[in-house]
């Protein structure tokens, strides 16, 4: 018998955006290096646009990890930004954790680089110490497909959820009379066939 269905709820989440470091994104053979970034970015965004309590932090960037990818430190001037001087799992940093119960969500929206390290030591850590965790598997990467699924494989058993950022966008909005507008022009800057569609709906309906 499968866990009943928690739907992610915009009022108690949060996004942990883990290791997106310049050097750590040259490991990722699992996705395409466009197609990577593009849905990390689109995590980022639909954040902003949800307005959820979003946490950056990085690991040895000093070293051959490298600073934190830029875009991601322009969007969210604000956020908490936790540069761990060495611990791998982000959840033996007392500042990541405390940043985390900070936020007051139970709800945590997790993804990172590499994802069987970065992304799985915080997400069973999150899960042990009583939170909900959602591991962003088309914003998370690693080296190559059998350790993604390793790693994929060991979250979904310790109780992680696994989603894209699509699915999560769309369960956090949960109507399009909410607004359609908005994410639909989230929805089209980062998927070409998308904007296609809107493109389209447009033509038909007089929209500009």
């Amino acid at each position: 018998m499968g866990k009943p269905y928690t739907r992610l709820d915009k009022t108690n989440a949060a996004v942990l955006l883990v290791d997106h470091q310049t050097g750590l994104l040259s490991l990722v053979r699992d996705i395409e290096p466009d197609k990577f970034k593009n849905n990390v970015l689109a995590l980022a965004d639909l954040a902003e646009y949800f307005e959820l309590p979003t946490i950056l932090t990085t690991s040895f960037e000093d070293g051959p990890n490298g600073p934190l990818v830029p875009e991601l430190k322009e969007k969210f001037p604000q956020a908490p930004y936790i540069a761990r001087p060495g611990q791998i799992n982000a959840w033996d940093n007392e500042d990541f954790v405390k940043a985390v119960k900070d936020t007051g969500r139970k709800q945590l929206i997790i993804a990172g680089v590499v994802t069987e390290v970065c992304v799985a030591f915080p997400a069973l850590s999150a899960i042990e110490a009583g939170f909900e965790v959602f591991v962003v598997t088309d914003a998370s990467g690693t080296f190559d497909k059998i350790t993604r699924h390793s790693a994929w494989n060991r979250m979904a058993e310790g109780g992680a959820q696994l989603m894209t950022w699509f699915g999560i966008a769309c369960e956090l909005h949960r109507d399009w009379r909410n607004d359609i507008e908005g994410l639909a022009s989230l929805f089209s800057n980062h998927i070409p066939d998308y904007r296609n569609l809107i493109n389209s709906y447009n033509a038909q309906t007089g929209n500009k």
